[in-house]
This record gives C-alpha cells, structure tokens and sequence, in this order.
C-alpha cells in the first residue's frame, strides 16, 4: 500500500502543478509581456524541472515497484504514463526550451512569442499526461478497495 500511495501522491503533485503551469502561471507571465515573459521563464524552468523531474521518476518507480509486488497492472499504466513526460519533454519540449533559454534570442520578437506559445501547447500535453497517470492511478485504487471489501464481506459472512 506504501508503493500505491507514493505513485498517486507524485503524480497528484506532479498533475496539479502542471495544470498550475497551464492554467495559471504561463498565462499570467504571457500577460506581462513578451519581455518579461522570457525573462522569467529560466527561473521557472530551472525550479520546476527538478521538482516535476523528481516527481515522475518516483512515481513510476514506485508504481512499477507496486506492480512488480502484486499490484494490479493499472499501476504499471498509470506509472508508464507518468513517466513518458520524461521523453516527451526531453525530445519533444527540450528543443523550444534551448531556443527560449538562448541568451542570443531577442526578448521582444515574434519569435519570442511564437516560442513561448508552442511551449505553452507543449506543456499542455504533461498537464494531460500526469492527470491521466493520476486519474489511473484513483481507479487502481478504487479498484483494490473493492476488492478488499469484497474479501471482508466473504469473511464475514461465510458461513
């Protein structure tokens, strides 16, 4: 249960702070201006790779640690789905990031913006990657509840 509980907690943090990003801070820094936007988004990144990065290796580790003790292979799912927000990000994000952290980038051109957009759409796909790991991972433990329910109510009335 210890295993269970570490998978959905990383990717219940990892979601919400996702969809934070999605929804509330690339927005906000997106109305600051183009400048401004740019600026801030190195310390962000910086800050919020090591957390998000931390969070989708222990829950796919724990997941797949749950699985591999008997868990049932939704952990494993939801695990996997966790952690290809690695590759997704490293393949597919990464090479936005390079153009974005480039000190050579002009902070208030159309690229700028166009960059920061595409990153804002990418980023989309982590939000929706991690909240269907947690949303799996919800349904693996509904799933475990019955059966235990199932099993005590047996127990209890066998007669």
């Amino acid at each position: 249960m210890l295993l269970e509980m570490l998978s959905t907690l990383s990717a219940g943090l990892f979601a919400g702070a996702a969809i934070y990003i999605s929804l509330v801070e690339h927005p906000a820094r997106l109305e600051c201006g183009t400048g401004l936007a740019i600026t801030e988004f190195a310390p962000s990144y910086r800050r919020a790779a090591v957390m998000q990065g931390l969070l989708a290796a222990t829950g796919f580790l724990s997941a797949a640690a749950a699985w591999f003790m008997g868990s049932s292979f939704w952990w494993l799912i939801g695990g996997i789905m966790l952690l290809a927000v690695i590759p997704f990000t490293l393949i597919v994000i990464f090479p936005t990031n390079k153009q974005i952290l480039n000190p050579s980038l002009d902070k208030n051109s159309e690229l700028a913006s166009q960059l920061l957009s595409r990153w804002g759409r990418l980023h989309a796909v982590r939000s929706i990657l991690s909240l269907l790991s947690f949303l799996i991972f919800i349904f693996a433990w509904e799933n475990s509840f019955e059966i235990v329910l199932s099993t005590l109510h047996q127990a209890t009335h066998s007669d």
